[in-house]
């Protein structure tokens, strides 16, 4: 789906507050409510808007840490890469896991409540997961930055220029 101004728009208003009502974005965008709805929903089925979330404090609800692994694997075959990726998915403390290139295998980021819960963690979810040969933890400190996907307004097509 190609995004025009208005998408943007949209997509930027959204990011910001995804419970602005349609009225405040048809005003925030300068649409009415029907085009913007119109475009709201055609960004939700060509699945541009994934869907509509909330970010939670994790220290609020007792997960004071974060942790990050790297990952290295025995084997690299399709079966094993199948079977971590699907394992990682069934523990609730992993909030992110990546396959990368380099030194090792995967990035995870895990929230834990303490070393502890970290530890416990280990030996009974991410050590039981067969085919780890290696693996590095670090506890993240402080977090510089947080962002979503840059919105930018699409380029400007360069028109054609005009012979004399």
């Amino acid at each position: 789906m190609e995004l025009d101004n208005f998408d943007i728009a949209i997509l930027t208003v959204l990011r910001d507050d995804a419970r602005a009502s349609l009225q405040d974005i048809s005003n925030k965008v300068g649409l009415s409510t029907t085009p913007c709805w119109n475009r709201v929903k055609k960004m939700e089925t060509e699945g541009v808007i994934q869907g509509y979330t909330v970010r939670i404090d994790p220290a609020a609800i007792g997960f004071m840490e974060t942790v990050i692994v790297q990952v290295t694997l025995e084997s690299h075959n399709d079966e094993t890469l199948y079977a971590f990726g699907k394992a990682l998915g069934e523990i609730p403390e992993v909030l992110e896991a990546f396959l990368i290139s380099g030194d090792y295998d995967y990035y995870i980021r895990i929230a834990v409540r303490d070393t502890r819960d970290y530890e416990r963690l280990l030996r009974e979810k991410l050590y039981r997961i067969p085919g780890i040969r290696h693996s590095k933890s670090s506890f993240v400190l402080r977090r510089l930055k947080e962002s979503e996907i840059p919105l930018v307004t699409p380029a400007a097509k360069a028109s054609p220029k005009k012979s004399k």
